[in-house]
């Protein structure tokens, strides 16, 4: 009885190692809001001053991106992968969400641009 409650703690704390965290960032114009994904505690609270705000995320957790823009805007996210492949997307900024994959070291959000003619200004 000692071994299959010793075995299945073993099993329980190896599974638990492995478990991915989730967070979230939101971006709703200037304001940049970090918080536990599970819980909504807020971490942090940001002003976007640079051109990309970068976000650092721990091998094997995952990014809630909350693009929270009151206007039809986009952003560029450039997002960094484990391999260290980078990937560059212009995405529709305004009340969208969007996760990364496990296997994403860092993700940069650059600051909201205006839609002009299908195509968003300074790009």
């Amino acid at each position: 009885m000692k071994k299959i409650t010793l075995s299945i703690g073993l099993i329980a704390a190896i599974l638990s190692a492995k478990a991915q965290d989730t967070t979230c960032t939101y971006f709703k114009g200037k304001d940049v809001f970090e918080f536990n994904y599970n819980t909504s505690e807020p971490i942090s609270y940001k002003l976007q001053t640079t051109k990309f705000y970068d976000i650092n995320i721990k091998n094997g957790n995952v990014l809630c991106l909350d693009l929270s823009d009151d206007k039809n805007r986009m952003r560029e996210v450039i997002t960094t992968y484990s391999d260290g492949v980078v990937v560059s997307q212009v995405l529709n900024s305004k009340n969208k969400v969007y996760y990364t994959e496990n296997n994403v070291s860092k993700v940069s959000v650059s600051k909201s641009k205006w839609i002009i003619a299908g195509k968003p200004s300074n790009y």
